[in-house]
């Protein structure tokens, strides 16, 4: 039979790794701290709303709205936007440090610049969908990633991609309106 004291002593390393593993597992953000000072990152992101466009025989993809977005190692910020063939004026800002760091480090602690850039292919019916293309540019490193909305492509879109996508979204749907 096993002493009681043996048991109490062999469940505090199993209760310490609970505690210490439960706010871990419970966040389901990507810490900061993996953003360092000394990186020097900067993103392209561009988004477009292509349309196919047929001229009897031929057939053409054309975008009816292009935006894009840059941001800087700094957190300097420009906007861009084409909408039917207009160019609006560019948008420039500065992006708060806590969100840049939040960018930073969702890019470096994920392994985004490791993804390898394949291409993802479009479905032959696909007539109005959008596009996406961010190029990450990280200590020297790049990696450019083009990839189309989930619904017209048989591939897997990775989850990292449209956790980047989103994060990006959201800032430029600040600037868009």
């Amino acid at each position: 039979m096993v002493k009681p004291i043996y048991l109490v002593l062999g469940s505090i390393p199993v209760i310490a790794a609970i505690l210490l593993s439960t706010p871990l597992l419970l966040k389901n953000e990507i810490p900061t701290s993996a953003s360092n000072y000394t990186d020097n990152l900067e993103i392209e992101y561009t988004k477009h709303q292509l349309k196919k466009i047929s001229y009897g025989v031929t057939e053409r993809i054309g975008s009816q709205k292009t935006e894009i977005l840059y941001i800087k190692n700094d957190g300097e910020l420009k906007y861009s936007i084409t909408e039917n063939g207009y160019l609006r004026p560019d948008v420039r800002s500065q992006l708060d440090e806590a969100k840049l760091n939040k960018i930073k480090a969702l890019i470096k602690e994920t392994g985004f610049i490791s993804i390898p850039s394949e291409s993802f292919k479009v479905m032959e019916n696909a007539t109005d969908y959008q596009k996406s293309n961010v190029k990450v540019t990280l200590n020297g490193r790049v990696n450019q990633i083009h990839w189309p909305q989930q619904n017209v492509t048989e591939d897997f879109i990775p989850p990292i991609i449209t956790m980047v996508e989103s994060e990006l979204d959201q800032i430029m749907s600040e600037f868009s309106e």
